[in-house]
């Protein structure tokens, strides 16, 4: 099982941002995929996720109206559309795949999002 996070990277306040996350090794449609941040010196903070057949999506209030998650489940691959980066939103960004009735989770390495002038 994989989970391989691309596209963080330095960025402008005001920004945007398209964080990638490639999965192998489990059906990918099963399972739930969110992203989950850690600031430096913080707690992990949830952010998105979206289930396996793209019907819900989710999102926390501090990103809410700036994010978006979509999957490709033919390319086994989520997306995170970050628009309007702040500051705040400097963490390392983590992928993690959860299977509902199952309780399979799954976690990438994360990408680091940097957010600054």
């Amino acid at each position: 099982v994989q989970l391989v996070e691309s596209g963080g990277g330095l960025v402008q306040p005001g920004g945007s941002l398209r964080l990638s996350c490639a999965a192998s090794g489990f059906t990918f449609s099963n399972y739930y995929i969110g992203w989950v941040r850690q600031a430096p010196g913080k707690g992990l903070e949830w952010v998105s996720d979206i289930n396996g057949d793209v019907t819900r999506t989710n999102y926390a209030d501090s990103v809410k109206g700036r994010v978006s998650i979509s999957r490709d489940n033919a390319k086994n691959t989520v997306y995170l559309q970050m628009n309007s980066l702040k500051p705040e939103d400097t963490a390392v960004y983590y992928c993690n795949a959860h299977h509902a009735i199952l309780g399979d989770d799954y976690w990438g390495q994360g990408t680091q999002v940097t957010v600054s002038s």
